[in-house]
């Protein structure tokens, strides 16, 4: 099997703004990573950078930032649920995506499998167990081994909440009068007015 060699030249300096503007238009769903921490307060976070890895065995893993405050306090409690963000959800996400003080205040929850706090009315919840945590730069790669999914009869059938150029949006159907020539032209997104100020793009409070 061949193996990778490093380059022995040193890799060209890519500008950060530019990586951040080019990566902005790479449209993504928004979740919330939520736990119970061991001394029994809830704790979460939003994320951009959640997404599927394996079948067998099922994996799926986000990326906190090293900064993150509440990365250490998911870590700690071993376990963790996904809730999965729909498009009436904005508000919800606004709130999970500051740094510091209680996130949870005025929202209802109840307790997954794992003891971790499901959102009402998130599309999807996914159950975890922490499988491992990998260096990736300035953030870390958390995998988790899934434990628990919302059962199907319970997944709710509405659109997700999207992330896209640093602003809300949703999925929008195109005109019937517009030609539909491609997959890519049946759905356009709809942005929101409102920018999400503290929710760095692929950077978790």
């Amino acid at each position: 099997m061949p193996t990778y060699t490093p380059p022995t030249t040193p890799a060209t300096r890519v500008d950060d703004a530019a990586m951040r503007d080019t990566l902005s238009r790479f449209c993504t769903g928004v979740a919330v990573i939520t736990a119970i921490q061991p001394d029994g307060r809830p704790a979460g976070m939003a994320v951009q950078s959640f997404s599927s890895v394996s079948l067998d065995p099922p994996l799926v893993c986000f990326c906190p930032a090293g900064t993150s405050t509440t990365w250490p306090k998911i870590n700690a409690a071993g376990r963790f649920a996904v809730n999965v963000l729909a498009a009436d959800q904005q508000e919800l996400c606004r709130q999970f995506a500051v740094t510091g003080g209680d996130k949870f205040t005025g929202v209802d929850w109840r307790s997954g499998v794992n003891g971790a706090p499901l959102l009402p009315a998130a599309l999807a919840t996914i159950e975890c167990e922490v499988a491992d945590v990998l260096p990736g730069g300035d953030h870390l790669i958390a995998l988790g081994r899934v434990t628990a999914l919302t059962p199907p009869e319970r997944l709710r059938e509405t659109d997700p909440l999207l992330y896209f150029r640093r602003t809300y949006g949703r999925v929008a159907p195109s005109s019937s009068a517009a030609p539909a020539a491609s997959a890519a032209s049946a759905a356009t997104i709809s942005s929101k007015s409102a920018s999400i100020a503290s929710a760095r793009s692929r950077s978790e409070a």
